[in-house]
Order: structure tokens, then sequence, then C-alpha cells
């Protein structure tokens, strides 16, 4: 139950926190293990051998990164329009300067994909120490900070919210900051007296200025990210390859075999007395010399030379694409992605094939953009700037189309539909906000129009008084006078 800041003290606060955090902290640091390849071994017997074991380590095939890399590269937002504002989306915008100042160009890449991964993320919004006009714009994974709702599905900002500076170990104390609508309490936490107060900084938003970026949550407020699901799909590929590896090094190969025939001891040179291994008192065996430039001679006619079949592969790998496969529908990730297998397709096929992520991440794109326009009207606010809750944030165009295509496309609308040519600039693959503007203004400079009403302007000014030497007057100053 998540309680009301003003109900409970920082103190209390921290204590529900903490509770919440490592409530949740196993099901996020398996999640973190797993994206970084540390995965729960495939089963082996539990005498298994040193070489089982690392044949065990390398059956590790980690796709989970990809699962989330893919629609994350094809999210960046590249520009914020409020409300009836005209030409470039970014230009004039105290928004996209406080986007701009914060590099979030590239940080907001580690927020999206840390939603994706785990279910969701934060961002912080605080005015600057030094310039409290100026906002401070932070991601936080959601390993390090816990959030309470009075509604989770619904509401926009939390009730309160608590960060920890580091991942808690036992015994060690670190900071910690909790998040409010009136300021954000610095704590010290981890020591053997609990919680303690350190400071207090108000914010004057009105507001708790964390904001949640959750791609797939539901009406109860239950967040899933894209990997936890594809968990087990990723412990079958890692069996099948290690079963795979297994039959490779252990019967990938035929194997000879003789029956009926007696082995051949090593004697003494200069004796012809059968030679005794020394440690084990067995007499040692003259090994057979078997390659494909030797025959085999037995002198016993019932002597049978006999072979046994390798252990066919194809079954294995067929299985680890099947896997492989399932992998990716489940994960709404084009097959070619995984398995490379793209061979002269067309443009509408590759569509086709991209179709599933195209929705995925258009989703997203509704999701998160919520979010970047709760965080850009936060720094409206700081700058003390009207906020415009119509305000939208403008997303890059990532789908996979020939320039050629675009531009045939967009000079249609140009012609049949009567949109403005200008408007359309921003949709040309690679143009940036910067390359629209600078269009523009070769566009006003090219402008015969705007030329002539120019020299005219210049032309009907009057011409400026000359200027004369200290002490004298004009012939109107001295009529005024």
């Amino acid at each position: 139950m998540n309680l009301v800041v003003s109900e409970i003290t920082p103190l209390e606060a921290t204590d529900t926190g903490l509770a919440g955090l490592m409530a949740d902290r196993e099901r996020l640091d398996r999640i973190h293990r797993y994206l970084k390849g540390d995965h729960d071994g495939p089963y082996m017997p539990r005498n298994a051998s040193e070489e089982y074991k690392l044949l065990a380590k390398r059956a590790v095939s980690n796709w989970l990164p990809l699962l989330v890399k893919t629609p994350a590269q094809a999210l960046a937002v590249e520009g914020y329009r409020r409300a009836g504002q005209a030409g470039d989306p970014a230009a004039t915008s105290v928004e996209w300067e406080a986007w701009q100042a914060n590099r979030m160009d590239g940080r907001q890449m580690a927020v999206h994909r840390a939603a994706l991964a785990y279910g969701q993320a934060f961002v912080t919004v605080l005015p600057d120490l030094a310039d409290p006009s100026r906002a401070i714009i932070r991601g936080v994974s959601p390993r390090l900070m816990y959030a309470a709702y009075e509604d989770p599905a619904a509401d926009e900002t939390p009730l309160w919210a608590i960060q920890l500076e580091d991942h808690p170990q036992e015994g060690e104390e670190q900071r910690a900051w909790l998040y409010d609508a009136e300021g954000v309490t610095e704590l010290v936490i981890g020591g053997k007296n609990g919680p303690q107060v350190a400071g207090f900084r108000a914010h004057n938003l009105g507001v708790c200025p964390v904001i949640r970026f959750a791609p797939d949550i539901d009406l109860e407020g239950v967040v899933t990210g894209v990997v936890e699901p594809m968990m087990p799909i990723q412990d079958r590929v890692n069996q099948t390859t290690f079963d795979l590896l297994v039959a490779q090094s252990f019967g990938s190969f035929k194997v000879r075999t003789i029956s009926g025939m007696a082995p051949e001891f090593e004697r003494d040179p200069e004796t012809g007395e059968i030679v005794y291994d020394p440690r084990t008192g067995k007499p040692r065996v003259v090994p057979i010399q078997a390659d494909a430039s030797r025959f085999l001679v037995a002198p016993d006619p019932d002597t049978k030379f006999q072979q046994l079949d390798e252990t066919p592969l194809a079954g294995f790998l067929e299985a680890i694409e099947a896997a492989v496969r399932a992998l990716a529908a489940v994960s709404q990730t084009p097959p070619h992605y995984l398995l490379g297998s793209l061979i002269n397709l067309s443009a509408e096929a590759l569509a086709a094939a991209e179709a599933a992520l195209t929705r995925a991440v258009d989703e997203y794109k509704h999701v998160f953009g919520e979010s970047w326009e709760l965080a850009l009207r936060l720094c409206g606010r700081i700058a003390g700037v009207g906020e415009d809750d119509k305000a939208q944030v403008l997303w890059k165009d990532a789908e996979s189309r020939s320039l050629s295509q675009t531009v045939d496309a967009l000079g249609k609308a140009v012609q049949m539909l009567n949109v403005p040519a200008r408007a359309l600039w921003s949709r040309i693959p690679g143009a940036t906000a910067t390359d629209v503007e600078q269009w523009a203004q070769m566009q006003e400079d090219d402008d015969p129009a705007l030329r002539l009403a120019d020299s005219l302007t210049r032309a009907s000014a009057p011409a400026p008084a000359p200027a004369l030497p200290d002490g004298e007057e004009s012939s109107n100053d001295a009529a005024a006078a």
C-alpha cells in the first residue's frame, strides 16, 4: 500500500522504499545478470567433469541484449514542438534548450534501454543549485529507485520516491535521496542507527520531480520488460547448444572397432621378451596405426573390422533455429535480425518482415513520448515559462526505407495533396533540426521578392545626418533653439 508523504515522516518513507527495493531486488538482479551473459547453467550430471563444465560455459549464447537494442535503436527524440509553434520545432523552445544543455540526445538511449530491459526506468528533473532557472535531467535505474503511487497505473508522478547512491551492501553506509512534492531530503542509510536525515532542499515544483518510463504497464500498475519473458526460451537455447557441443565433442566422428584379434605386445629388441608397464604390471600394447594411408590386416580369419557412425548434428541445429525463431516471434523481433537469413528480399517483403517491430516501436513511442513531454514541461516550469499541455516530442523516423522512396513519397504529398514543402523537410532521412533551420534561412536569402523588399526598404530610409565638428550646431538645432 502506498502512503501519502504528508502522512509519514521521511524516515518512515525511507524504510518503506528500502523494503520495496529489497522485495524486487532478486528479480531485477536476475534480469541484469542475464543481460550481462551470466545465465543459469544447462542441465548436466552431478559428477560432470571439468570438460563438461567448460562446454557449459561455452554453450551460453546471449540473445537478450539484441532484443533490447533492436527497438531501442529506433527510439530517438529529435525535437519538441509547443502548441501553435511554426517553423523549426526545436529552435525557440526553452524546454528543448534544457534538453540540449543536459546532452539528452545521447543520454536518452540509456533510459530507453533500461525501461525496455527491466520494465521501467526513471528520470528526475530538478533545478540546478548554481542557477535555479536551469533544469538538471538525470536518468535513474529501477535497481536504485523505488516510487510510491496512489494509483500506480494512472498517476503521472509518484507521491514520493527514494533513490540510492549505489546498490545496498549490508553494513555499509551510503547516501540516498527522498523526492516529494516539496523538495529533496538527503539521507544516510546503512548505518547501525538506521536511516538519518542529512539535509533538505526545496525545489518549488509542486509535484514529485520523478517521471516513470514503463513500456508495458497493465491496469494494476504491474510492469513487464522485454527480457524477463524471454528467459525460459534463452535457457532452452543454451541447453540445446550445450547438447550440441557435447555431441560434437564426443560423438561427431566415426569410431573404428576390431573384434577377434589379439593385441600385439611390445618386446625387448635384445632379448625378445614382452615389456611390462612398471606401474600397472601389464604388458605394453603396441598401438594400431590407423589412418587413411594404411590397411588393417589381421592373421586370424575370424577377426572383424567394424565402425560406429558419428552422431548427426542436424537435429541440434534445427532445434536451436526453432528456439531462436520462437524468441523472435514472442519478442516481435524480425527473424532475419537474429538468424541472418536475408536473401534477395524486396522492399515490400522487408517491410512485411519488420511490421511487428514497427508496431512495437510505435507503441513505445506513444508511452515514452508522454513521459518525455512531462519531463520537458517540468523543465519549462523551472525556467519560468508557461506550461504547454499540448506540446509534443518529435521522434526520429527509423523505418527501413530508401532515400529515393522517401523523397518520391514526400514529393507526391506536395504535388497531389498541396502539403507545404517546408513542412516535410524534417521527414527527410538524416535531416536534423539544424539542417531544417539552415534550409529555411537559405530559402529566405534566395527569395527574390524578399531581396527586392529589403533593397526598397534600404533605399527609402532617410540618409543619416553628416557629422559636425564639436561645438557647432546644425541649422535645425539652431532654429529649434
